[in-house]
Formats: C-alpha cells, structure tokens, sequence
C-alpha cells in the first residue's frame, strides 16, 4: 500500500494535525518551531500532541521551516504534502520580513517534497495579494506570495477558502506569538506546485531533403522548442490535432475530400508578392559539410554550413533582402509563412482532382508583434477546391456552412457559452479588426472573405477573431478555366477559442499537466495550472541611428529570443525627437509574465539586462 507522507509545520496547538491523523494511507510528521515545554502548556495541546502519538504520527519540536533538510534522515526526506498554516515571524512583524519567512520556507520545501507534491499555506484574508482576495490589498502591502514562490521554483495551481469551521476539533492560535486566536474569516488556503524549470535552448540543427539532395540549417533560437513537435502526428494527443480530424471528418461527409500527407518542406525559396522582409524567419544554406553540435555551440554554425538571418542584411526598394558579401551565402531560403505557395504548385504541376476538396495541414512560422493572439508559428488547414467559373460562390457558402457546422459542433461538447460565426467580405471587414494572422494573410493575396468567431462575453473570449480567409483564383487547367477556391484555418487559434485557452503559449508548454487534460479525441474547457502568475515591468529608452527606420518586428523579435517568450506585452510609452538634432528616442516598457512556469524577479532582471545587450548590438541603437 503506498502511503502519503504528509508534513505539517507551525503547529500552535497541534488541532489541526490532529485533524488529519487516522486518514487512511496517510502517515503524519508534525511539528512546531517551539520546544514540547513552550507549546505543552497550551490549551488542548496536550492532548492534540497524546492522540496524534497513539495514531502512530510523529511529532517533532522546535523545526525551523527555513532549514527542513536538516531535521530529518536522507532517506525520510520526501513528503508528498506540506502545510503550513498561518505562518508568520511572531509578534508585529511587517510585510516584508513574512515574504522573507515565506521565501527561505520555499527554498526548504523544495528540498524535501516529491516531484508532485503540493504545498498548502493558509493566510489570512488580504494577505497573499492574489485576485482571490476579497478585499485585494494593495500589492506593495501584501506578502506577495506567488511570486515569492517562483523565486523556489513553484506555482500556484489551486486556491480554496480555508474553512476553520469544518475542520473537527480545529482551533487557531498563536496571535501575536501568543495563546489567543485570530480572525480566519475569509482566509485561503494556497496549493503550490512544482514547476518545469525555465527552459535553456541549445542551438539545433535541423535536417531535411530539399530539391532532391539533404541539407541542414539552424533553427532560430525562438523556434527551437517549436520546430518538430509533431502535433499534428497520428499519436498525438495535442487538441490542435483533434480539431483537425473532426473538421476533416465533418468535412468528408459533403466534399470528396483527400488529405495532401505527403512532407511539405519547411523551407520555401522565392519571392512571396506583397510580404514584408520583417516578417518572414530567413535561411541561409551553403552545401557544405555539416558541423558538430559541439562546433555549433562554440558560435562556428554561422560560418560553416547554415545560417539564420536575422539582422545582417540589407533591403531592396522592395523589401527583400540582399545579403551582405562575406556571408558565403548560395542560397536564400525562408522557413514556410504559408502553405498556400504549396497547394498552388499542385495545382500548376495538374497534380489535382477538379471538384475535389485536398486538405494540406502543418506549422508555418511569422514573425510578428508580441500580442496574445500573435503567434510566430502556428498549424494552418488549408483546403483547396476547383470549380467551374461561375458555381464558386455556392461553393464558398457550402464549404463555410459545414465548416460553421464543425466548429459549433466541436465548442457544444466543450461549453455552453454562446458562439458567434459569421463571413465577412473584405469590403466590410474593418483594419482595427485585423489579428496577426488575418493581417500577414492580406499580404500573400486579395481575400474574398474572413471567418470570424466570437464567444459571449460570459465565455473565454469577450471579442471577435479572425480564425479564417477564403480566397479565390483563377487557373487554366485541362483546356477549361476553372476557379480554385482556397480556405485557410488557424487551427491553433481555434484550440484557443473552442477550449479557453488564454494563451497561445499554453498550447507548446511541455508541462505534461496540459495535455493531461485532452486525453486523445477529448476536447475540454482547459483549466489553468498555473494561476494569478506574477508579472514584472522594465522600461527600455534608446536613440536609433539616424535616418534609419526603427524595425519594431525586429525589436519585438529580439524579446521573444532573449526572454524564451516570456515577455507579453510591449507598449511605445514615449517618442522624444530633438529640434535641434533631429535625433528620436523612443521609450518601451516590457511586461514580463510566464503562463506555466514560476518566473522570478531576479530571472526577468537578467533577461532585461540581455535584451538592452542584444537590441544595442544588433538594431545598433545607443542606450539612454
């Protein structure tokens, strides 16, 4: 039989351990910071200490929370639970020296808890500073205890009110160090977590067939834990895969459908009309010899085989990019911003069924603006469909009427929030509505039409999103003219949608508590394991080069590499220009916030500290 072991500190009169013993599977160490003769001569601790023995708990006197480790044997070390009710320095001590109690008793429970163990810590109402209080105090007059915690490693991933009054025999003592209770009303019990550490990328290699030979490159670094994670693959669980089978299946039982499965490469070479150079991840290849990982990780890659382009590079009048001499460059390619390139070299090489619905689905990859719909790689369906001129249009609406159907169908089983889909004609469709998908898909062509969704404010989502474009275009194939008509979907933005998911960052977490909540065809309405993180702000002031324009995809580029997409938000709070220079400062504050893992205030401050490093170095601006 496995048996809980389950730790409980501060005990003022051991009521509340005594609660717990006699559960069964449950083994009780107890103890208190104070000697058995202080805490004996407490009312009802006597006899809370007399039957947590006879039940077979261990009770341990003057335990300092902050050095755990120490009181007990290597081998007794790991508890699956630790409480701690109530804590508190004694006396009149202020905020601050309970955040530092509360940071050395993280630090010290890290040290003996299972790798899935919790740590309970009630606190009085107000105290913890997280929205669950009611009242919220202040943040600066609250002990802060998330981000307390993440400074050990932890999360909060649960918050109930602690209910003095159901718990038998429980009574709270110990105000002002001494033998008198304290008001628990609206107290919360806090339930923390261990979380994956922030992750540390060493650059990759990635290896593929192109044009009938194999070539490596370099994954840019913001790519890395992103490149091959195969989501969309037959094994996996991931909820951007289960509504691509659903629509898929919908979607067959109106069109003769065929999947398109055959590897799509990452990399696509040419121009794209109309995109912007700022926006597409640049490859540089050389058909040379491959390096090692070792000669990758001593900075030799760039000079070698493969490259990724960020900043040496030089436009034309159009945007595009030459590259500077020196760079050893035979090629240029860009990893894939879209699979619509593909899907109109089938139909060109006649490789294609008239009437047919082909399915192409896979990652591509954008660099755009830090928003929390933005996402720089994300899994795109694309239908693909010709007809003869003239029957496009009942052909848009009954491919839109089974995708509506689709979606509806999939958000029912998931919530009952009220969900909106509608078609918007591009003439209608205003600019301020544009997300970054709808924005960079603008650029690749004239849209005929957007799929917008929106979820009742009472939902997950209080506006609407473009999750979708319909485009047509005109081809000359089999001796008639037909018209292809093309339908693309964000299925990740979808995921978000159908299942609450707040952030797209959430659905690349590799915290196995994510996926756990999607059991293969599942969809659920996701539920945070990480609540109420803490947020960090740091301000940036700079001068750019003079008579350069300032590329803000870059900028925005450069925090999602340095931080591991940490950072959230990026607001321009002041432009200052001198009269008599004509130099311009610009002035961005950044917000630090992670949606799974525990960031702490000391990590963010080296991340800032890079990012003013790398923005001077490779945007050439001079720091104020």
């Amino acid at each position: 039989e496995v048996v809980r072991r389950v730790l409980l500190l501060g005990e003022g009169n051991f009521s509340f351990a005594a609660s717990l013993c006699g559960a069964a599977g449950t083994h009780v160490v107890a103890t208190c910071y104070e000697s058995e003769e202080e805490v004996s001569g407490r009312g009802r601790a006597a006899e809370s200490i007399r039957r947590l023995r006879e039940r077979g708990a261990e009770v341990v006197f003057s335990v300092d929370c902050t050095k755990l480790k120490d009181y007990f044997l290597p081998e007794k070390r790991e508890f699956d639970c630790i409480y701690f009710n109530f804590p508190h320095c004694g006396r009149k001590a202020g905020v601050v020296k309970n955040r530092e109690l509360l940071a050395h008793f993280f630090h010290s429970s890290a040290e003996v808890l299972t790798e899935e163990g919790e740590v309970h810590v009630a606190l009085c109402n107000g105290q913890g500073g997280t929205p669950a209080d009611q009242p919220r105090r202040e943040w600066h007059n609250s002990w802060q205890i998330v981000a307390v915690a993440a400074g050990a490693g932890f999360i909060l991933s649960n918050v109930h009110a602690f209910k003095a009054e159901t718990i038998h025999g429980y009574k709270c003592t110990g105000y002002r160090s001494q033998d008198k209770p304290f008001c628990v009303e609206g107290a919360l019990n806090h339930i923390f977590t261990r979380s994956m550490p922030l992750p540390y990328f060493k650059p990759m290699i990635c290896e593929i067939e192109l044009e009938s030979q194999k070539v490596s490159f370099q994954v840019p670094q913001v790519l890395v834990d992103k490149i091959d994670r195969g989501f969309l693959e037959l094994n996996s669980n991931h909820p951007v895969r289960t509504i691509k089978e659903k629509l898929t299946a919908e979607l067959s039982q109106a069109f003769p459908l065929q999947n398109i499965d055959y590897c799509l490469s990452l990399l696509h070479q040419g121009h794209l009309n109309g995109v912007c150079h700022s926006n597409i991840f640049w490859i540089i290849l050389n058909p040379e010899e491959t390096p090692s990982t070792e000669e990758m990780s001593n900075g030799l890659a760039n000079a070698v085989l493969f490259s990724h382009v960020d900043f040496c590079r030089d436009t034309d009048k159009n945007g595009w990019v030459n590259v500077q001499e020196g760079c050893h460059i035979s090629k240029q390619y860009y990893l894939r911003p879209s699979l619509l390139p593909y899907a109109q070299a089938i139909i060109q090489r006649g490789a294609f069924l008239p009437g047919t619905l082909h399915v192409l689905s896979g990652p591509v990859f954008r660099k755009c603006l830090i928003t929390p719909y933005s996402m720089p790689v994300f899994h795109e369906m694309l239908f693909v469909c010709a007809v003869n001129r003239g029957t496009e249009k009942s052909c848009i609406q009954m491919l839109v009427n089974n995708i509506k159907t689709s979606i509806h169908s999939l958000h029912q089983t998931v919530s009952g929030f009220k969900l909106n889909i509608n078609l918007q004609e591009e003439a209608s469709f205003e600019t301020t509505e544009l997300n970054d998908f709808a924005a960079f898909e603008s650029q690749l062509s004239r849209i005929q039409y957007f799929i917008c969704m929106e979820i009742d404010a009472s939902g997950s989502c209080e506006k609407g999103y473009c999750v979708g474009i319909i485009r047509t275009a005109h081809y000359e194939l089999v001796s008639s003219e037909l018209v292809v008509v093309f339908a693309s979907l964000n299925l990740d933005l979808l995921a978000m949608l159908i299942c609450g998911i707040p952030d797209w960052r959430m659905l690349w977490t590799s915290d196995t508590r994510f996926l756990r909540q999607f059991p293969r065809g599942k969809l659920r309405l996701f539920k945070s394991f990480s609540l109420y993180p803490p947020s960090y702000v740091h301000d940036v002031s700079f001068w750019i080069p003079d008579g350069e324009q300032f590329d803000e995809v870059a900028f925005h580029t450069i925090a999602r590499r340095v931080s591991g997409e940490m950072v959230v938000s990026i607001q321009l709070i002041d432009c200052f220009q001198q009269s008599e220079t004509g130099r311009k400062s610009l002035c961005y504050r950044l917000t630090f916030q992670s949606c799974d893992k525990a960031l702490s205030r000391q990590e963010v401050a080296e991340m800032q500290l890079l990012f003013r490093k790398e923005i001077k170095q490779c945007l050439r601006v001079t720091l104020r």
